[in-house]
């Protein structure tokens, strides 16, 4: 009898890292969003179905009207979201004073990713300390029309997406942009 079951398991390994690739997107894209007199930005979407806040009470986005938003999907089980984590940390230590509101969106990938105690062990190890609304259901990020970990998405001071990037990389032209949105009154 072959040993099939042998050569299955390179196949299985390269399978699932073929996954994890596709699920933690490392290419960094970014897409300023360019309003026109036909299409403006469009607006940022409610939070939906959160399972869960940590470090908050639910946030709506009317709330959030006259700040700047960095929404930051991410997971906990994701590297390419552990390597943008600190660049997001800092992000919101250095412009909350100046009118950014950072709320990250933790949208599992795995069954455990689902369990808070997870999660809020997560955040506190990662030092994180904005919002995090737990969407387990995905809720947000369909509403987002998100596909990928990690994504940032910057909301200008009306409520309209005005930036989004997907992956790691292209920090200096977020965080310009960030400044760019702070400065507009």
């Amino acid at each position: 009898m072959p040993k099939t079951p042998i050569a299955i398991k390179p196949l299985l390994l390269a399978l699932s890292l073929c996954l994890g690739a596709v699920a933690c997107t490392p290419g960094a894209q970014a897409e300023p969003v360019q309003p026109s007199a036909r299409q403006p930005a469009p607006p940022a979407p409610d939070f939906q179905g959160i399972h869960r806040w940590i470090n908050s009470a639910p946030l709506r986005m009317s709330q959030l009207r006259g700040k700047v938003v960095l929404v930051e999907f991410w997971t906990y089980a994701c590297i390419n979201c552990l390597h943008v984590q600190p660049h997001v940390n800092q992000w919101h230590r250095r412009y909350a004073g100046q009118g950014l509101a950072v709320v990250g969106v933790h949208t599992p990938e795995y069954d455990y990713e689902h369990l808070s105690g997870n999660v809020q062990a997560a955040v506190k190890r990662l030092g994180i300390e904005y919002p995090v609304a737990q969407d387990n259901d995905y809720a947000t990020w369909n509403a987002y029309g998100n596909r990928f970990w990690p994504a940032l998405y910057l909301i200008d001071r009306d409520g309209r997406i005005v930036y989004r990037h997907y992956g790691e990389g292209d920090y200096e032209q977020t965080e310009a942009m960030i400044r760019e949105l702070l400065a507009q009154r």
